[in-house]
């Protein structure tokens, strides 16, 4: 399909040829910004990494980013080479180089760094870790709710690979796009191993039914931080909000639907495997959901 769309669609922002990168230390050109060959994120997908949102100078839930960040570390057994606030101060010194205060989102990756041979034992990683900040001007332009498909790919067992790791290896989530794509359909619907809906290859998935906002258990899925501020809003606002087993029976008569991620907050489905979901539009659930999480990021970074 030629109208395709993906939950990171942003608009073109000229500034994004000329931003500056960070790498080990130094901010240069996204020209001269390079790794080697011989790093373990190129060679083997063997890094972690978080992406964060700016907005009105200051990057939203920055804590939860970096307990995560660090939680993911100690899980690969990956020494980051500096505390929170070092990265901190590398996430901050990227930014100001870029002259960025808003509409802004950083990739920031850490890989094992640099092998002296192409083989998968992380004692051959001798040189590193290798840490990278990409900044970009990045506004979200999503121009229609998402349209989904089931795949038969599925989120893992945590005895593989977990899913609540922000690992660079994500052939798995990239397969389950693909699929999605081949079937028309904008983005994957994942189920778990016991066949109830997940989430999608990028983003924590929800619907509506009869006023309750249900999501996963989180057993088998990135417990996204977004996915946590809603339900949290929810919560605080007296909205019911279940994380439950449910499945694609439930979620094709749902009234609503979205998607949560750090980048597009709360993305409107359209409609799952052909089947319109509710009106197919952004949902009153969903715009009110939408409201109080722009409250609560308002808050945080004031």
């Amino acid at each position: 399909m030629n109208d395709h769309v993906t939950t990171h669609q942003a608009s073109d922002d000229a500034r994004n040829a000329d931003i500056r990168i960070y790498v080990n230390g130094d901010i240069v050109h996204r020209d001269q910004a390079k790794v080697s060959v011989y790093d373990s994120g190129f060679m083997l997908g063997d890094g972690i990494w978080e992406g964060l949102r700016l907005y009105a100078g200051k990057w939203a839930f920055l804590g939860e980013h970096m307990d995560r960040l660090f939680e993911a570390s100690l899980a690969i057994d990956l020494d980051i080479g500096m505390d929170r606030a070092g990265v901190v101060a590398a996430l901050e010194a990227t930014r100001i180089a870029n002259g960025m205060e808003a509409d802004a989102h950083a990739r920031l990756m850490i890989t094992r760094g640099v092998k002296d041979k192409p083989f998968q034992h992380p004692s051959l990683s001798t040189s590193g870790p290798t840490m990278v900040i990409i900044c970009e001007h990045s506004k979200p332009s999503i121009p229609r709710p998402i349209r989904l498909a089931t795949v038969p790919h599925m989120r893992g067992l945590p005895m593989t690979q977990d899913p609540k790791l922000n690992s660079h290896s994500k052939l798995n989530c990239i397969l389950a796009c693909i699929a999605a794509e081949k079937a028309g359909a904008d983005e994957a619907l994942m189920l778990d191993v016991n066949g109830f809906v997940n989430t999608t290859n990028a983003c924590n998935f929800f619907i509506v039914k009869k006023g309750a906002v249900w999501t996963s258990t989180g057993d088998y899925c990135m417990n996204g931080i977004t996915r946590q501020k809603v339900i949290d809003v929810c919560r605080a606002e007296g909205i019911p909000v279940f994380e439950r087993n449910f499945s694609l029976v439930d979620t094709y008569s749902a009234d609503e639907a979205f998607l949560t991620g750090t980048f597009g907050a709360q993305t409107p489905v359209a409609d799952l495997d052909g089947r319109q979901i509710g009106s197919g539009k952004l949902g009153p659930i969903t715009k009110r959901i939408r409201e109080l999480y722009k409250e609560l990021v308002a808050k945080d970074v004031a």
